[in-house]
């Protein structure tokens, strides 16, 4: 590390390092890390908002290409301060199993500023999370009632409780598929009742309908198509921090894709995977921002160490009560004896012991690079949060206590803070024990000024490798500034919103053109998407495998081919094995054997092909002995002749575009060219042959006519049974 050195000058109308006062960081006698972390959350938001929305404060932003380049030829241009200009850097995401993310969150939904939780682990705590969970789950399991109720009362439906009381007293159990009939859709009954518990009997319809094709579409189209019937994503979007809310929907969805692509097989496995995933703590909270740049909205909230590397116009540090360093090492590594001693249980090994100050002094340097790193990502404004009364040690930010406390004696004596309310006043801690007052030692808001001539602190000078400070003592004396906020001044306490953000969306005080205006759009667009969807749902090109081909011919009394295929049946154990898995090792094992190959190579080659599909010893040993038997057919004489000329396809693909324009696939067992034709093979292994033999029959004629057309020669057909 080398010491900063300022590579421009500081703007005269506002501060560049501005230490926040925890508003209330008493406990019930002293200073407590617990009232710290409930207080200064809400400053954190009060002090975004007033600096987004009042201060009138300018940054720097990086020109888009194109742009007309800046007068310092930096690249840089000056505007006014933004939510996506503001990051907020955390040292540790998780205390504990709490959240401590997520007190900022709220505070900045409180007072609607946007913001992306770049990498954050409360995904499945998040309220629309926990909603889309109890809502697969209740999709998957119908008979798991309190799935069902969480659904109901959940986002998505909505229903009221003194609904679903009533409808439980009347009906009993919640069922998707015990729906009363006077409630379900065309009964008859009460128009009262319908009234008041319809809206139960249409969810359980939905569910119904989820479940019953749960296994049919992807699990994601599963999501989708919930959303889309209660129309949730603008329920979601519409709540204050909606952008965060929708897109951990969506992000739902997109594990959903995962789960398939990973070669997931059901819904009740992904239902059962998510659940695994609570349990493990795993998924990190949905990020909006592909990469995180400075162009992207809304305020970022970020681990240091994601921040590296980055650097934001205005960083706020946040969480000052997580721990500079462990108080006692948790391992010891000795390189050179190839060693690492870990605690066992809480008890440390005789290694660990030996080492632990020279550990913890490690852990303590690194706890200061850390520093390093938070306090370097700003780029014109550093935000550092403080207690007025005095520093609050071990905390991760201690490094920056010298460089941000004055001197005892000046600290009741400020000076006028640039492009700042105007009336500070006297205290930077609103809240005491008994209603005590600012003492000698408190930092009353306002300006100070540091150097290193001894009028002030000096600059802090982080560590380097060595162990000597980074700063250079024949240096000038660097001048900085500090200016302390009042806490007084910052709209404290904003209750939080959960409800509508935009309520004038709602509001019946429109005139009515504008009401079928926007009607009339609505249903233009809606048409259009119908129609596109309805376009994309037919297929551009029809594809069949040949075997559905054949057994289309036969259901629609389609003529036999004329050429009849050859039928050539080998020598077959009494009671060898069968099955789709036996069939699939036979094929393997003719399309990998070598033509020539011995019964021994047989055997190692199936015993290879058989650890491949996990089949059973006794069904690799019957494999072996089939494929022998196949390559000692007079047939294979011919096959290996073609062969040596280069003339023979074994498990080749192969595809045509019938007259229907029907696009039919399939993959040839065996072709070899046979004097001036070619033979296509067909291996089958069913020890009742005669009862798919019709299908059999027209399968190996469309692999024989498919690799005509290809050739251009005459083929003809062989069925091997094997």
């Amino acid at each position: 590390y080398v010491p900063l050195s300022p590579h421009r000058d500081d703007r005269e109308r506002q501060p560049a390092v501005v230490v926040l006062p925890v508003p209330r960081p008493y406990g019930r006698w002293r200073v407590a890390a617990s009232a710290i972390e409930r207080s200064l959350p809400d400053a954190v938001g009060a002090f975004v908002r007033w600096l987004v929305a009042e201060s009138g404060w300018r940054v720097t932003e990086r020109q888009s290409a194109g742009a007309d380049a800046s007068a310092d030829g930096s690249g840089l241009t000056w505007v006014p301060v933004a939510a996506r200009h503001v990051c907020i850097l955390f040292r540790r995401f998780e205390s504990f199993g709490y959240d401590m993310t997520r007190p900022y969150v709220e505070a900045l939904d409180a007072r609607d500023l946007p913001h992306l939780l770049v990498g954050g682990r409360g995904f499945h705590d998040r309220e629309e999370v926990t909603t889309m969970r109890a809502a697969l789950a209740a999709v998957e399991h119908p008979d798991d009632e309190l799935s069902v109720f969480a659904t109901l009362r959940g986002s998505l439906f909505a229903v009221d409780d003194a609904a679903l009381l009533e409808y439980h007293q009347r009906y009993g159990r919640l069922h998707p598929f015990r729906i009363p009939a006077e409630l379900a859709a065309g009964g008859g009954g009460d128009p009262g009742l319908r009234e008041r518990l319809g809206s139960i009997a249409e969810a359980l319809e939905v569910l119904r309908a989820a479940h019953r094709r749960r296994n049919v579409v992807p699990v994601a189209e599963t999501v989708g198509r919930l959303l889309e019937a209660t129309r949730a994503h603008v329920g979601f979007v519409m709540r204050p921090g909606g952008e965060q809310a929708l897109a951990n929907v969506f992000l739902v969805a997109e594990l959903a894709r995962r789960y398939e692509e990973g070669g997931g097989l059901s819904f009740r496995g992904f239902v059962e995977q998510l659940e695994d995933d609570v349990l493990a703590g795993q998924a990190g909270e949905a990020s909006i921002l592909e990469e995180v740049g400075e162009g992207s909205d809304g305020v970022r909230i970020m681990s240091v160490h994601r921040a590296k590397g980055l650097e934001f116009p205005v960083v706020v540090l946040a969480d000052p009560t997580c721990r500079l360093h462990r108080k006692a090492a948790g391992r010891f590594i000795d390189q050179d004896r190839r060693l690492c001693a870990l605690r066992l249980a809480g008890w440390p090994p005789l290694d660990l012991l030996e080492h632990q100050a020279e550990e913890v002094e490690r852990e303590r340097q690194e706890g200061i690079r850390l520093a390093y790193v938070a306090a370097t990502r700003a780029r014109d404004l550093l935000v550092v949060p403080a207690v007025g009364d005095g520093p609050y040690d071990g905390g991760w930010l201690d490094p920056l206590n010298p460089a941000i406390y004055p001197p005892p004696a000046e600290r009741r004596a400020p000076g006028p803070a640039p492009g700042c309310p105007l009336q500070f006043g006297r205290d930077s801690v609103m809240e005491r024990p008994d209603g005590d007052p600012a003492g000698s030692d408190t930092v009353a808001p306002g300006a100070y000024q540091f150097h290193e001539d001894g009028a002030g602190a000096a600059v802090v000078s982080f560590p380097v490798p060595g162990g000597a400070p980074a700063s250079d003592p024949g240096a000038p004396a660097a001048r900085y500034s500090v200016v302390w906020w009042d806490p007084n001044k910052l709209a404290l306490d904003v209750p939080a919103r959960f409800g509508i953000r935009q309520e004038e969306l709602l509001s019946k005080d429109v005139p009515q053109h504008v009401v079928d205006s926007d009607l009339a759009r609505y249903r233009a667009w809606r048409k259009r998407r119908d129609d596109t969807v309805a376009k994309a749902e037919v297929p551009s090109v029809e594809v069949v495998t040949v075997t559905e081909l054949a057994r289309r011919q036969i259901a629609d009394f389609a003529p036999p081919p004329a050429a009849e295929p050859e039928l050539l049946e080998l020598d077959r154990g009494a009671r060898r094995p069968a099955g789709p898995r036996f069939g699939a090792l036979v094929h393997a094992v003719l399309a990998a054997v070598p033509l020539d190959a011995d019964r021994e190579a047989t055997g190692r080659v199936a015993g290879l092909q058989g650890r491949l599909l996990g089949a059973s010893d006794s069904e690799v040993e019957a494999a072996a002995e089939a494929a022998a038997a196949g390559l000692a057919h007079p047939l294979f004489d011919r096959v290996r002749r073609a062969a040596a000329a280069g003339e023979c396809r074994r498990e080749a693909p192969v595809t045509a575009r019938g007259d229907d324009g029907v696009l039919v696939e399939g993959i040839v067992d065996l072709a070899f060219r046979d004097g001036d034709a070619w033979v296509v093979v067909d291996f089958k292994t069913d020890q009742e042959l005669e009862v798919a033999l019709d299908v059999y029959r027209r399968q190996v004629q469309i692999y024989a006519d498919m690799v005509a057309r290809a050739t251009g020669g005459p083929t003809r057909g062989v069925l091997m049974r094997v």
